[in-house]
């Protein structure tokens, strides 16, 4: 064999294997993008000026998340996300806490709000009340653990417990300390709650769900909380003096302290999730760094953190689950004018401001377009189905050709 013919073949076949991996990376990334899946959205419906179900799902599809998280059970909607493919988290109100208690009305209330629309509706957790714990209400906090129990029979009644877990978001309130991270603790009036509470999740294989606001530590101290470590914007950090650990944003610091709360009763293989996160576009005067531009910062930011899959520092493995909040503005929420300031989008559907999600259409109607998870300033071309052909179809030709050469 001519062995400068086996050296330019050999050079060849390197530099077509080169572009094919380069090419392969590329259909990768763009795969990646095309879903999310560690990220979803909250959608709360506290208005009266919202779009209908039906549009609200094109709209979540459209955004590629496929995780969606509702405050209540609202037949209109499990019925419109239905065959969607978008998982769902539903929710008890605190209200219904206590007669869910009784395993016959819990049962009932199964039957009624959950085996009608499963498995067409993705119906994937149970939320029972909101921030329980961090209420004046005794009796609701003792009711809590009973009424998810139930719940919990109630679907291995129905052979649904294998796909639905039953858990309750909290808010990060039920830490004593949380800073640094390795000194989380549970408020000492509290661990008697807990204890079980986590004994019931990991015996369910269930995860610990927070929610975790950065934005009220920066408004509470903002002289004192340096506004790009909580915006996940480029900044020195901070080491954790016990695990040497190190956290450039606060997020993630708030998740690994509830790691070390749950650890210090006995429970630290408990995943942590983030049920709620999010920033305010605006507020009252009072309410710092409730602005546009940083909910845009701090949500898109978050997004990019998301599309890598990451985890905390603690967990660097486990890729952190998280709900943005919210998907609307909501008008009619009571409190400061932050409270109906948390949406990506405005009622009418159109965005409040751009994260990164790229329209590929200049329609005025939000709900028939269709936007690809990207950066706005490097956002490669949309994928589709005709695009994902030629790539594949360009991978097999490079692998014939690299045959070939390597053959020679």
């Amino acid at each position: 064999m001519d062995y400068s013919v086996f050296t330019i073949s050999v050079n060849l076949a390197s530099i077509i294997s080169l572009l094919l991996l380069l090419t392969s990376t590329e259909l990768i990334f763009r795969f990646t993008m095309n879903k999310v899946s560690a990220l979803g959205v909250n959608y709360g419906q506290v208005a009266n000026n919202l779009p209908s179900p039906k549009r609200v799902v094109t709209i979540v599809n459209s955004l590629k998340i496929t995780k969606t998280r509702i405050y209540d059970t609202n037949p209109k909607i499990l019925t419109a996300f239905a065959d969607s493919g978008i998982e769902l988290i539903i929710t008890v109100p605190n209200e219904m806490v206590g007669v869910l208690m009784d395993p016959n009305q819990a049962l009932q209330w199964v039957q009624t709000h959950i085996d009608p629309f499963f498995p067409s509706t993705k119906i994937t957790d149970i939320a029972v009340g909101n921030e329980v714990y961090t209420t004046d209400d005794a009796a609701l906090m003792t009711n809590l653990l009973p009424a998810i129990i139930s719940i919990h029979q109630a679907l291995v009644h129905l052979n649904l417990d294998r796909y639905i877990h039953v858990s309750t978001a909290n808010s990060l309130a039920v830490l004593q300390n949380s800073y640094p991270p390795s000194s989380g603790t549970f408020k000492p009036d509290l661990v008697r709650f807990m204890t079980p509470f986590l004994h019931f999740l990991a015996v369910t294989g269930t995860p610990f769900w927070i929610n975790a606001y950065p934005y009220f530590s920066y408004k509470g101290d903002p002289k004192m909380v340096p506004l790009d470590y909580v915006l996940f914007n480029p900044n020195a950090g901070m080491d954790d003096p016990y695990t040497k650990l190190h956290y450039d944003n606060m997020l993630y610091a708030q998740v690994d302290a509830a790691v070390f709360a749950m650890a210090r009763i006995g429970f630290g293989e408990v995943e942590v999730r983030v049920a709620e996160t999010g920033w305010p576009s605006k507020g009252d005067p009072d309410e710092f760094g409730a602005t546009l531009e940083n909910a845009r910062n701090y949500n898109r930011n978050l997004l990019a953190r998301q599309m890598k899959g990451e985890g905390t520092p603690l967990r660097p493995k486990l890729k952190l689950e998280v709900y943005l909040f919210a998907l609307f503005n909501e008008n009619m929420k009571p409190g400061p004018t932050s409270e109906r300031n948390y949406g990506l989008y405005k009622p009418d559907g159109t965005m409040a401001y751009n994260i990164g999600l790229v329209s590929t259409s200049t329609s005025a109607s939000t709900s028939a377009e269709s936007v690809t998870l990207a950066s706005t300033s490097d956002a490669p071309p949309p994928s589709s189905d005709k695009e994902f052909g030629k790539c594949c179809r360009w991978m097999f030709v490079s692998f014939l050709i690299f045959q070939y050469f390597v053959i020679m």
